[in-house]
């Protein structure tokens, strides 16, 4: 495929199928921590294995109240841009933000305890893989073959010329 071929209908819907599946993830995981009086991202941030002091700050008693507030409104508003077609670059890249944090608390890398996973990771976990489909999404945008950017386009107007 040449960079001036447009995406085949295959293509399209394969892509376009990548962003919603991955907006669900965004917006399920956003809309549970929502309704979860319980739910504190204070645990995951203080058990971070790498860059700890970083996630220890993030976690404190001081930070904690925002950083809890703000991760579940960038999954709902990340989730609700990749599924209706929305600002998709930028939700990709806010996303790409979120995941690659998720990631560096608790990377897979030789010699860092793995935590509570489900399986077992050596360098690649699933954060880093939707962090990279969202790399896909952001570089092939759909948004104006299905979705509300398509709404928002404005038409060229082709002149013909004499």
């Amino acid at each position: 495929m040449s960079a001036s071929q447009p995406l085949s209908s295959a293509q399209t819907i394969a892509l376009v199928l990548l962003r919603l599946f991955v907006g669900w993830h965004f917006l399920y995981e956003g809309v549970i921590k929502l309704y979860t009086p319980s739910w504190t991202a204070k645990g995951y941030l203080l058990s971070a294995t790498y860059l700890e002091s970083f996630f220890h700050w993030l976690g404190s008693d001081s930070m904690i109240s925002l950083v809890d507030t703000l991760n579940v409104a960038t999954l709902i508003l990340v989730g609700a841009g990749l599924i209706l077609g929305f600002r998709t670059k930028l939700a990709s890249i806010l996303g790409i933000g979120l995941l690659l944090l998720y990631y560096l608390a608790h990377p897979p890398f030789p010699g860092h305890p793995q935590g509570i996973t489900e399986g077992s990771y050596w360098i690649i976990n699933k954060n880093l893989i939707e962090a990279v489909a969202l790399v896909v999404v952001y570089l092939f945008p759909t948004s104006m073959s299905f979705g509300l950017e398509r709404l928002f386009h404005k038409k060229e107007i082709k002149t013909q010329s004499t």
